[in-house]
């Protein structure tokens, strides 16, 4: 046990390591952009995948494994049920992640770009 979990973390580091050399951090900044842009470009997505591989097997097992059996019908909805209540609560979690990191200023290192406004239109000139 302690053999392959050295053996995975061993992995993970090897296949992280590439993330960490390119990142380029210089401030708190850029480590806040880039756990933020490490969790919603790679976390996220695969948590996506996982529920809805979830999904898809609780609709094989309801509709396909459990034609005959009542049991195997209700773990397949059972399944639905919690997969499409958890794409529900990462959807909602991952909304309010976004609107709270857009209301900080994560993400944006450009700040105010340009001088003064100016109109489409010239005059005089």
């Amino acid at each position: 046990m302690k053999k392959s979990l050295a053996l995975s973390l061993g992995t993970l580091a090897v296949f992280a390591s590439p993330l960490i050399s390119f990142a380029a951090i210089n401030n708190v900044s850029d480590v806040g952009n880039f756990v933020i842009n490490t969790i919603n470009n790679v976390i996220v997505p695969v948590i996506f995948a996982i529920a809805f591989i979830v999904f898809i097997w609780g609709a094989f097992s309801t509709f396909i494994l459990g034609a005959n059996s009542d049991d195997v019908k209700a773990k397949g909805k059972n399944l639905m049920l919690y997969s499409l209540i958890g794409f529900f609560v990462m959807v909602s979690i991952w909304g309010l992640v976004n609107i709270l990191t857009g209301t900080a200023g994560f993400g944006n290192n450009s700040g105010i770009t340009g001088g003064t406004p100016k109109a489409g239109v010239q005059i005089g000139g």
